[in-house]
C-alpha cells in the first residue's frame, strides 16, 4: 500500500481545544528503518503517533507495548519512550508534534467553550501517555491532509487546521476507554523555533552537540541556554546529555554485532575507556557486563 507523504514544518497552526491552544510545531510521515532511541519531550510538548503499517515494539515508562497496523499512541512531557522496528515489516508512522499553551481569549469568550470541548482538552493534558487501537478511520484524515498539501487551494491553510483538529479530537476520544494515573503538567513558553532546536539537539545531535553550540542555535547566551534547559527538564544541559548518550549506548549495547569501542565512538566519547567509566558511574554496572547480561536474556 503506497502511503501519502506528509510534510509541515513551516506553516503556522493552531488548534483551540477548550482552554488551550495546542500549537503545531510539524506533522511528518516517514518509516522506521532502524529504531528510535530512549528519549522524552519538554514540558508542554506532545507527539501523537499513528501507525497505519508496519509492526514493531514501543517501550515507554519501562513497560513493552506491540505496534501493529492501526497503533495509535501519545507521548507527552517526561514520558520515556523508544521504537524498535520490526526489520522484516518496518513501521510507517504518522507524527504531530505539538506544544500545549494557554488560550489567549477573553473570559466572555472562554466561557462559551461547551463543557464537552473543555473536558477534551483536561483528558489531553493530564494523561501524558495513551496508547491504543485505531477506531475513528484516521488514515482518511491523513490522506485528505496529504490532499491538500498536494495542491494548495483557496481555504488551504483552514482546511488543514480543520483536519488536524479532527484527528487529535478522535485521538483523544478514544482515551475515555483508558485508565491512566492524571497528574498536572506545566505549561511551557518557550519560542516555537526554539523548542524544536533543543528537541532535536538531545535526539539527534547529542554524541557532539554542546551548550556553546546548542546557544550558537537558539541565538541566546550559554547562561540562558542553561536556564531554559533546567526549566524544560529540569536538569543541566550536561546531565540532559549524558542522559541521551547512555539511553542510546544501552540501545545499542543490545546489538549483538556491534563491539563496545563501536558504541563508544556513536555516542560520542573519544575512547573506549572514557566510556566505560561513564557508563558504569551511570547504570552501576559496567558496559560489558551489561552487555553480557542483554546477550543472555
Amino acid at each position: 500500500m503506497k502511503l501519502p507523504p506528509i510534510q509541515i514544518e513551516n506553516m503556522d497552526i493552531k488548534l483551540t481545544l477548550g482552554e488551550f491552544v495546542l500549537n503545531v510545531l510539524y506533522v511528518k510521515f516517514g518509516y522506521f528503518y532502524t529504531s528510535m532511541h530512549e528519549h522524552s519531550h519538554s514540558q508542554g510538548s506532545y507527539e501523537f503517533h499513528y501507525i497505519p503499517t508496519g509492526r514493531g515494539t514501543l517501550i515507554a515508562q519501562g513497560k513493552q507495548f506491540p505496534i501493529t497496523p492501526g497503533t495509535l499512541f501519545m507521548t507527552g512531557p517526561d514520558v520515556m519512550h523508544e521504537q524498535i522496528t520490526d526489520t522484516h515489516d518496518p513501521m510507517a508512522e504518522y507524527c504531530i508534534f505539538f506544544e500545549v499553551l494557554p488560550g489567549d481569549s477573553p473570559p466572555s469568550v472562554a466561557k462559551k467553550s461547551s463543557i464537552k470541548e473543555t473536558a477534551l482538552s483536561e483528558l489531553l493534558v493530564s494523561t501524558p501517555f495513551w496508547i491504543g487501537s485505531d477506531k475513528g478511520n484516521m488514515m482518511e484524515l491523513f490522506e485528505m491532509l496529504a490532499s491538500e498539501l498536494s495542491r494548495p487551494s483557496i481555504g488551504f491553510h483552514h482546511m488543514v487546521t480543520n483536519i488536524l483538529e479532527m484527528i487529535i479530537i478522535r485521538l483523544i476520544r478514544g482515551y475515555k476507554d483508558h485508565q491512566s494515573s492524571l497528574f498536572p503538567i506545566p505549561l511551557k513558553t518557550l519560542d516555537d523555533s526554539r523548542l524544536l532546536i533543543i528537541e532535536n539537539c538531545f535526539l539527534y545531535q547529542y554524541p557532539s552537540i554542546t551548550l556553546k553550540q546548542l546557544a550558537g542555535e537558539l541565538g541566546l547566551s550559554t547562561r540562558q541556554t542553561e536556564r531554559t534547559i533546567i526549566k524544560q527538564y529540569g536538569v543541566s544541559f550536561k546531565d540532559k546529555k549524558l542522559k541521551a548518550r547512555m539511553n542510546a549506548a544501552s540501545r545499542l549495547l543490545k546489538t549483538k554485532d556491534m563491539s563496545i569501542h563501536a558504541v563508544a565512538q556513536q555516542v560520542g566519547f573519544s575512547s573506549s575507556e572514557q566510556f566505560s567509566n561513564a557508563f558504569k558511574k551511570y547504570f552501576g554496572i559496567t558496559a560489558t557486563q551489561y552487555k553480557h547480561t542483554q546477550e543472555r536474556s
